[in-house]
């Protein structure tokens, strides 16, 4: 018996080490995203790589900054060197350069959350009705139906990159907010229909028959009942959308360029006069990061149970 609990006590510090083991493995890359945006300019190029060095903000300042190279001509003084700012300063020291203006990384983020925010409540709005109707009604050819909505998730974006950019350069949405808006509605509402139908089915219609007896209407059933009970499903589902349409790289490069490029299509062109900046690519990429971070760990608790949602019946 002794023996047995011993085996079962070393068998979950194994299960524990392998886990941790795997989730070191996956953190490498956001390790080192983070190590090089911290870097300074000097050492995120050094060789032998320096394993210990001193944090700096340049990164952070070169990818929120337009600049220029300080040549001779345009050499500052002591006096002008003595009135920059912070950030002036570890501009100046790092890479000899003087900051112009605000550069073009906030306009792109704003892009990002706006089309994302959008998307997610068009998309979740659009999915939780649909998923409703598909849930609770008989609908003729339900299941062709489903299996048509699902179909169009199942061709990569590249083989209709052609007929979407031509059809939105004929409606002019192209470089446009809201054509970015209706393009990444259309391809994950599919997605959020077959996730919240799930859920949805899972709910007895009993609550919303008893509901409608005590003088309930349909939608107030719906939005009273239903709502509440599958709020974990349409946590998570949010959650997914909401990576999926911030990660989006192919439409956003394909159909924007200027006024409503997103983070993804504008971060890999970093390219300067000292060539390309590892440690701002490195810090717009650590930033982009954040919002989705921060949008899990506040659905968390939805998340863990909308994810096991039905897999234990009583």
């Amino acid at each position: 018996m002794a023996q047995t609990r011993q085996s079962k006590g070393i068998g979950r510090y194994i299960v524990l080490l392998i886990l941790v083991a795997v989730t070191f493995n996956y953190m490498i890359p956001l390790l080192y995203i983070v190590n090089t945006a911290f870097r300074p300019w000097k050492d995120i190029k050094a060789y032998p790589p320096k394993i210990i060095y001193k944090p700096s903000l340049g990164s952070f300042v070169r990818i929120f900054t337009s600049r220029n190279v300080i040549t001779d001509a345009t050499k500052p003084t002591e006096e002008e060197i003595a009135r920059m700012n912070f950030f002036e300063k570890i501009v100046y020291n790092e890479t000899y350069e003087k900051i112009i203006r605000l550069g073009n990384l906030p306009g792109r983020y704003m892009n990002s959350v706006i089309v994302c925010l959008f998307t997610v409540v068009i998309t979740i709005t659009l999915g939780t009705l649909s998923a409703y109707g598909f849930s609770r009604f008989k609908v003729k050819g339900k299941d062709d139906l489903l299996f048509f909505i699902l179909s169009t998730r199942m061709l990569p974006p590249v083989v209709v990159a052609i007929p979407i950019f031509l059809m939105f350069r004929t409606l002019h949405l192209t470089d446009t907010r809201l054509g970015l808006i209706i393009l990444n509605t259309c391809f994950n509402v599919s997605f959020a229909v077959w996730v919240l139908k799930a859920f949805i089915d899972e709910i007895p219609a009993e609550y919303e028959e008893a509901a409608m007896v005590d003088g309930y209407t349909r939608f107030q059933a719906f939005r009273k009942i239903v709502l509440p009970q599958a709020a974990t499903g349409i946590a998570a589902t949010s959650v997914f959308v909401f990576i999926f349409v911030w990660n989006e790289y192919a439409f956003a490069f394909l159909l924007s360029r200027e006024v409503a490029q997103t983070v993804p299509a504008w971060l890999p062109y970093q390219s300067g006069v000292l060539g390309y900046d590892w440690g701002a690519a490195a810090a717009g990429s650590f930033v982009f990061l954040l919002p989705p971070m921060i949008f899990t760990i506040i659905l968390r608790k939805h998340l863990v149970r909308g994810i096991s949602f039905g897999a234990i019946r009583k």
